[in-house]
């Protein structure tokens, strides 16, 4: 069952507003035959190709992750890659009437609520995983992203902030369809008040708000409904980095462990890692057989019905 690509059983659509422009955008999301990807495109500008969501095309990642291709730029797009990651989706076109996918409550559970209520499709071929075969590090000041051969795909995540509630935090992910949605898909971005102001000053955080991130002081949240998890901040961060890992085009078999990264990163290490060709490899699993094989435990993927999140 999870060893089959998937796309949406239809199509599925949102409006809401940028974080990061602050314009209202209507998105829908379409199903794609089977090898075709995801895929977003403007339809503000309609004669423009589609973007593929692959790391050669991100443009941009000051704050978040943008694609661009011929001119046209997608930002935002990790939330719902992320999403597209939890629910084993691999393949869908997505449309959007702005330059940005809407934040909504700052997670990615909105998508996942989305994607769950139309349903997921198999498709007759299989998935393609990229199995890491050496580990690599790549390290910027006191900012580390490795990855290491493992049996199944895993992100040991520790962010440490300046702040009494920020202070080390770990997360371990070990990655099926379910634990994702249930413990990652609800965590939400974050902020601090003192940067709001400057961020808007500087074209970014125009739609941000009480409701569609964690806000901040010196001291504690100000979200009047306090946390959905105690250390909900490491989490959102593990779901930015799912998000990420996705614009590989395919799930990941390997250990990721990640020290106080951010998008630029994440795509420095992932662009290395596709240079060398020798430190991975891409597989197909044609029964589950074929997984106990290679003592592989693929990612477990949300079941491909409709059902209400």
């Amino acid at each position: 069952m999870h060893l089959h690509q998937r796309t949406v059983n239809s199509e599925v659509s949102c409006t809401g507003i940028g974080l990061h422009t602050g314009k209202k955008v209507t998105m829908c999301i379409r199903p794609l035959p089977a090898n075709s990807g995801i895929r977003f495109c403007r339809v503000d500008h309609p004669d423009s190709p589609s973007i593929p969501a692959r790391l050669e095309h991100v443009v941009d990642t000051k704050l978040a992750t943008t694609l661009g291709s011929n001119g046209q730029v997608v930002s935002t797009v990790e939330h719902l890659m992320s999403a597209f990651a939890g629910m084993g989706i691999d393949n869908a076109l997505v449309t959007l009437d702005g330059p940005e996918v809407p934040i909504m409550d700052g997670s990615a559970g909105p998508f996942v609520y989305l994607l769950k209520k139309v349903g997921v499709s198999l498709q007759p071929d299989f998935k393609r995983f990229l199995l890491i075969k050496k580990p690599l590090t790549l390290q910027r000041g006191d900012r580390r992203v490795s990855v290491y051969p493992g049996r199944e795909l895993k992100v040991t995540y520790t962010i440490d902030f300046n702040h009494p509630l920020l202070c080390e935090q770990t997360y371990v992910l070990e990655f099926s369809g379910h634990s994702y949605i249930r413990e990652i898909s609800r965590a939400r971005t974050f902020g601090f008040l003192k940067d709001v102001e400057i961020l808007r000053n500087n074209g970014f955080a125009r739609g941000g708000s009480l409701e569609s991130a964690i806000v901040l002081d010196d001291c504690g949240v100000l979200n009047a409904e306090g946390l959905r998890y105690e250390d909900e901040f490491v989490r959102h961060k593990v779901l930015d980095f799912v998000g990420d890992l996705y614009l590989l085009g395919m799930p990941v078999i390997g250990h990721f462990v990640v020290q106080k990264s951010g998008h630029a990163l994440n795509q420095a290490l992932l662009n290395e890692l596709l240079q060398r060709k020798n430190f991975w490899k891409v597989v197909k699993f044609p029964s589950e057989r074929a997984c106990e094989a290679r003592q592989i435990a693929v990612p477990t993927f949300a079941l491909p019905q409709a059902a209400t999140a």
